[in-house]
């Protein structure tokens, strides 16, 4: 696959769009270790900026994150953040009758869309490239899209048939965006090639996140996985010590957030009226612990 990503950025470079060259930048593929050899997402980095990145506050306050027990992420039926159903009356009522608006299908649509809203607003907030110190690029982004896209599918399929329906509504609201995100972050030639690549990388991380979590996998998988394709600049270097923190974190968040997911009942996993623990109260400990330390060294 590496040739084809070759040929794809000699013809961005030939565009000259700075946005190309920066969507460059921020994505790229690297073979990915799993029975499916489907390629994985990586991004240009350096154990050096790595290791400046997660000096400080990590060795204090990362290793004390998401021990804590797992609980329904379900929000409660008084919370402002719930989506309802619209409940109309009378004609209108009949009419969008008529028109299917009541159909499963619909409402699996609409389920669909507020799940994948629940994940962009967990993904996009500054709170997890804070938390776990990830520099915010087209590749770190889209990553954690397919974390998290993951830990919802796999909490869908504990449903049967039914929640693997709506899991492919899921994906297709999830498939629009990344293609609005590629053609924002400016490739607009050869969309449909990338695209391609793309869904190779996400089914390929899928496959490498399922293997991980078997009751036959090794201890650290998952932790290895999640460097390959969250943290790692080529997919095979290994973690220094101040690296391994973070993706240790985020492996017990991955682990957590699934087992949580999967206690938190039916409808609220159907009508997306949940919320993946926050990480703005974890960022503002992580600043908490280090401004503290701070003072004592003072």
């Amino acid at each position: 696959m590496l040739p084809r990503w070759s040929r794809a950025i000699t013809q961005l470079r030939r565009v000259g769009s700075q946005q190309n060259l920066e969507f460059r930048k921020g994505l790229y593929v690297s073979q990915c270790r799993n029975s499916s050899k489907v390629a994985a997402a990586v991004a240009p980095a350096t154990e050096e900026s790595i290791e400046k990145s997660l000096s400080g506050k990590l060795e204090v306050n990362l290793n004390k994150m998401f021990w804590s027990k797992p609980c329904s992420l379900a929000l409660a039926p008084d919370s402002p953040l719930r989506v309802e159903e619209p409940k109309y009356e009378g004609i209108r009522r009949i009419i969008l009758k008529m028109m299917l608006f009541y159909s499963k299908q619909s409402k699996s649509i609409r389920g669909a869309n507020v799940i994948y809203r629940r994940i962009v607003s967990q993904v996009d907030k500054p709170a997890i490239y804070n938390v776990f110190n990830l520099e915010k690029t087209f590749k770190t982004t889209f990553s954690l899209l397919v974390l998290h896209m993951w830990l919802c599918l796999r909490r869908l399929k504990e449903e049967g048939k039914e929640g693997v329906e709506l899991g492919q509504y899921l994906y297709e609201t999830y498939n629009h965006d990344v293609e609005l995100r590629v053609s924002k972050a400016g490739v607009n030639l050869l969309l449909t090639r990338w695209m391609k690549d793309l869904e190779k990388i996400f089914y390929g991380n899928i496959v490498a996140y399922d293997a991980a979590m078997l009751p036959e996998a090794k201890q650290d998988e998952l932790k290895n996985v999640i460097w390959r394709n969250v943290f790692s600049d080529d997919g095979l270097s290994k973690p220094n010590d101040a690296a391994s923190r973070a993706v240790q974190a985020m492996t017990r968040y991955a682990r957590r957030e699934s087992i949580s997911l999967s206690i938190t009942d039916k409808e609220a996993i159907f009508s997306g009226n949940f919320m993946f623990t926050s990480l703005e109260s974890s960022s503002s400990e992580s600043k908490e612990g280090k401004m503290e330390a701070f003072n004592g060294q003072a």
